[in-house]
């Protein structure tokens, strides 16, 4: 997973999980470094991730089932040396664009449906032909995106889930094409939009072109 997309820039209601770093002119996140520089903590954040990817990547294995609480953890794992509010759900309300992810208060509810009705039944992701695994990473991916449940680092955490299904699948990382291909991040967010709304179909798609983009650069 090295391609990376930067933090969305959300719209957040009044609370401590809306502070921003005095002295950073509301860019950077109250955290607890005393960072105030965008490219810094931008820096820092990436370098958190790639040591939560690897150090996931040793502990997630074939029979592993996602859980709610396991997606806890690894959201602290990943923030919480940057964050306080790293592992937990947010506190806060989120839009973007005029997109207002679910509130706050269904969070708990909405990730135990979220466990119950689309981990349980789709991790640990099973072997299989890549159409097949690239649903199941499709509507996890969408469902989990759409419940949006932490203060940032959603969709950082959602594409390394979906890569660690990739991996227990058998298949390599997924390769989204982010720096390479123009118009790869613009068809990623219109794909996970329509997820939203339980249209899978493109999202499978581009997943699936990612799980074979893998393929195609491990045999070069």
């Amino acid at each position: 997973m090295t391609d990376e997309i930067r933090p969305s820039r959300y719209t957040v209601s009044m609370g401590v999980e809306g502070e921003f770093e005095p002295g950073s002119n509301g860019t950077v996140l109250r955290n607890k470094l005393g960072v105030t520089s965008r490219d810094e903590i931008d820096r820092i954040e990436y370098e958190a991730l790639m040591k939560a990817q690897k150090e996931y990547y040793r502990i997630i294995t074939p029979k592993t089932r996602f859980s709610a609480a396991l997606l806890r953890r690894m959201h602290k794992d990943f923030l919480g040396h940057i964050y306080d509010w790293a592992g937990r759900y947010r506190s806060v309300e989120l839009e973007k664009e005029g997109f207002h992810w679910p509130p706050a208060h269904l969070i708990a509810q909405n990730m135990r449906s979220f466990e119950s009705g689309v981990l349980t039944p789709r991790t640990p992701c099973v072997p299989g032909p890549t159409d097949q695994v690239a649903e199941d990473i499709a509507v996890v991916h969408a469902e989990f995106l759409l419940i949006h449940p932490f203060r940032d680092g959603n969709g950082r955490l959602a594409r390394l889930i979906a890569d660690l299904m990739s991996l227990q699948a058998g298949y390599p990382p997924l390769d989204f094409g982010f720096e390479r291909i123009s118009s790869a991040r613009g068809d990623y967010v219109k794909a996970v939009q329509a997820g939203y709304a339980k249209d899978y179909s493109e999202l499978k798609r581009l997943i699936q072109e990612a799980i074979n983009r893998s393929l195609d650069s491990a045999e070069s």
